[in-house]
C-alpha cells in the first residue's frame, strides 16, 4: 500500500493503462509540457512522447471530435477537458455524435473514449470552474459516467473507464485532488475479486439512515457519519452515476427505512431527484421518513468568497438526518 493524492492517483492510473495498450493517447489543453493545470498529468509526456500525450488547442469540439477519429481508428483517447463547464461548446459533439455512434452503427461501431473533467467547487474558484454538470451527461443515453471519491477507488477506475468499450464521462471532484489515501498499486483488472466500477461501494456500515452520496461529498457524508450521535448513518458512495446501482441504494434503504441524498449540483432536475424517485418507487413500503436532499442552490455557481454558503456542509448533512430521524 502506498499513500498518495487523488491527483497522483490518477496519473498513476493512465500510467498503467499506457503501458498496457499503446493505444491509450492522451490529449488535451496544457496536459502535456505542463502536465494540466491540476498537474494530473504530470510526466507523462516525458515517458511516453508527445505522439501520446498530446496538447490541444483552445478547442473544446475539435478535442472531442478529435476523440472521436482517434476512436473509431482503434485508438483508446483519453482527453481532458480542462474545467468542467468548458465543456459545453462540445456539448453537440458530445450528445449528437458520442453517445449515439454505437445506436446508429447498429452496434458496428464502438467509441471506447474517456472525457476527464475536474468538477464541482470547493478551491475558491470562480464560475466556468467550480460547476456540477453531471446531470446532463447522466440524462445522456449512450454514455457511461463515472466519479471517484478517494485516492484508491480513482486508481482502479481510470483504469476501468478506459477499458470499458463505451464511451465514459470521467468526473474527477478537484477539491479532492490533495486528499490522501492508501493505494495498492499492486491491484490489476484482471483481479477476480476486483470491484465492479459500475457498483456503489458502502463506504460505512451504518442501521439507522442511507445517506447517498458521490463524488467530492462522500467525505463530507462520512464526516458527518463520525459526528452524528447517537444515530448510525450507512454511507454510500454511488461511483457510478450512469449506469445507477440501485441495487444497493434499494437494498440499505430497505434496512434503515430513511434516506438522505447529498450532492453538489443545484438541487431542481439534479441526479437526486431521479434517486429519490427510484427509493419512492421501489421502497415505498419500507420508508419511514420522507427521502431528503442536501444540495446546492438553484442559482449560478457564486463567487469563491460565498461557495462555503452554496455547497453542502457537515451542519447541513446533519440538519437533514435530524430531520428524517424526527417522522
Amino acid at each position: 500500500m502506498t499513500t498518495m493524492t487523488m491527483a497522483r492517483a490518477i496519473n498513476e492510473g493512465l500510467r498503467v493503462a499506457m503501458d498496457a495498450d499503446s493505444k491509450v493517447v492522451l490529449f488535451g489543453q496544457d496536459i502535456g509540457r505542463l502536465g494540466g493545470v491540476f498537474r494530473v498529468t504530470d510526466g507523462l509526456q516525458k515517458d511516453f512522447g508527445e505522439h501520446r500525450v498530446m496538447d490541444a488547442p483552445l478547442a473544446e469540439s475539435g478535442i472531442v471530435g478529435t476523440a472521436i477519429g482517434l476512436a473509431m481508428r482503434g485508438y483508446r483517447p483519453v482527453i481532458e477537458i480542462q474545467f468542467e463547464a468548458f465543456v459545453y461548446p462540445a456539448f453537440d459533439q458530445i450528445v449528437s455524435q458520442v453517445a449515439k455512434m454505437h445506436r446508429r452503427s447498429a452496434g458496428t461501431v464502438r467509441l471506447p473514449m474517456v472525457m476527464r473533467m475536474p468538477y464541482g467547487g470547493g478551491i475558491g474558484a470562480v464560475e466556468h470552474h467550480s460547476e456540477s454538470p453531471e446531470a446532463y451527461f447522466v440524462h445522456t443515453a449512450g454514455l457511461r459516467v463515472l466519479t471517484p471519491s478517494d485516492p484508491q477507488s480513482a486508481y482502479l477506475t481510470i483504469q476501468q473507464a478506459i477499458a470499458c468499450e463505451d464511451p465514459v464521462i470521467y468526473l474527477e471532484p478537484k477539491r479532492r485532488y490533495w486528499d490522501k489515501g492508501e493505494v495498492d498499486l499492486d491491484t490489476t483488472l484482471g483481479n477476480t475479486g476486483l470491484l465492479s466500477p459500475w457498483r456503489a461501494r458502502i463506504m460505512r456500515p451504518g442501521t439507522d439512515v442511507s445517506v447517498i452520496a458521490y463524488g467530492p461529498m462522500v467525505r463530507t457524508c462520512l464526516e458527518a457519519a463520525e459526528a452524528a450521535d447517537g444515530v448510525a448513518l450507512e454511507v454510500i458512495d454511488l461511483q457510478s452515476l450512469s449506469p445507477l446501482d440501485l441495487a444497493t441504494v434499494v437494498e440499505s434503504v430497505e434496512r434503515t427505512g430513511r434516506a438522505v441524498i447529498v450532492h453538489e449540483a443545484s438541487r431542481t432536475a439534479g441526479l437526486g431527484a431521479e434517486i429519490a424517485a427510484q427509493i419512492a418507487e421501489r421502497c415505498f413500503y419500507s420508508l419511514e421518513a420522507p427521502v431528503q436532499r442536501v444540495t446546492g442552490y438553484d442559482v449560478p455557481y457564486p463567487a469563491s468568497r460565498l461557495e462555503e454558503d452554496f455547497l453542502p456542509d457537515l451542519d447541513r448533512v446533519l440538519t437533514a438526518v435530524d430531520r428524517v430521524m424526527e417522522d
